[in-house]
């Protein structure tokens, strides 16, 4: 089952997606379970697979998507989790690099991604994204992936020029991080580590490995950290970057305004967003 985060016509709800359309789960639903997020805390999975036989209400195309999950509790992301990766960026600490990226730094599929106006090195990451479903902490790896409620396509926007000695400057600028187009349960992925991820920048490919290729898998990142943080459903674990970066190509290669950018994960979905640079910030006077 497919589920995505979406606007209709100026209303906010969630849905299944389908070959021609989506099912509004919010008309049906919406009372119990506000959203995605609160579908996944309420265990409820199987009330919202019921309706996956109705007609669709909406065609893709009349949708602007949401960010899978618009506000998780966290949003956990991992650095040098790719052996190609980690050999451009000299990378040898065999620990998980970790991050964090805020809420307010997402958009949708098909959304704007935002250039920073304040960087010049403005680059992409294509990412496997899980959606924590169960709760919990200090999770055994023999029991983690129990705790997945899906899996998305994320492109990490990444401004170089702002990482300095750690990510977060460069990982929190207003819609740089694209989340979708939907989220695809973890029952229809039995593997997450046997799953072909590119990306594509104006059409041509600039990442592609296998998520086989991650030195620190799901189960292994979901037990990681939830030894020092307890995970809530809705939570995000963006499992790291491929090689190919902008960053490290010769010459650099970043994106700009007008830029296309893709990513697609087999099994899961094709996320796809137009650069925009970012506008200017109006402060308005208190009064």
């Amino acid at each position: 089952m497919k589920l995505a985060s979406f606007t209709h016509q100026g209303t906010r709800s969630y849905g299944i997606v389908k070959a021609d359309g989506v099912v509004d789960l919010g008309r049906r639903i919406g009372t119990r379970y506000a959203d995605l997020k609160a579908l996944l805390a309420a265990d409820a999975l199987n009330d919202a697979q019921q309706y996956a036989s109705e007609i669709s209400d909406y065609a893709l195309n009349a949708l602007q998507f949401l960010p899978v999950i618009e506000h998780p509790e966290k949003i956990l992301c991992v650095g040098m989790n790719y052996a190609e990766k980690r050999k451009e960026f000299d990378q040898h600490n065999p620990a998980p690099t970790l991050f964090v990226r805020f809420p307010d730094s997402q958009t949708g599929h098909n959304a704007p991604v935002l250039k920073p106006r304040h960087s010049c090195e403005f680059d992409y990451e294509g990412e496997l994204a899980v959606i924590i479903g169960k709760g919990g902490e200090n999770i055994s790896r023999s029991a983690a992936l129990e705790h997945v409620g899906g899996y998305s396509c994320y492109m990490d926007g990444s401004a170089r020029d702002w990482q300095h000695t750690w990510f977060t400057a460069g990982k929190n600028w207003r819609q740089t991080g694209a989340f979708g187009p939907w989220m695809t349960t973890a029952d229809e992925i039995p593997d997450p580590h046997q799953l072909a991820i590119r990306t594509w920048l104006n059409g041509r490919m600039v990442q592609e490995d296998n998520t086989a290729s991650m030195i620190h898998k799901v189960a292994e990142l979901i037990e990681y950290i939830s030894t020092f943080t307890r995970l809530s459903p809705g939570d995000v674990i963006i499992t790291g970057s491929p090689g190919g970066v902008g960053k490290k190509r010769t010459p650099p290669l970043f994106m700009n305004a007008g830029d296309r950018i893709e990513v697609e994960i087999e099994h899961i979905g094709h996320l796809s967003n137009v650069i925009m640079d970012a506008p200017a910030q109006q402060l308005t006077a208190a009064h």
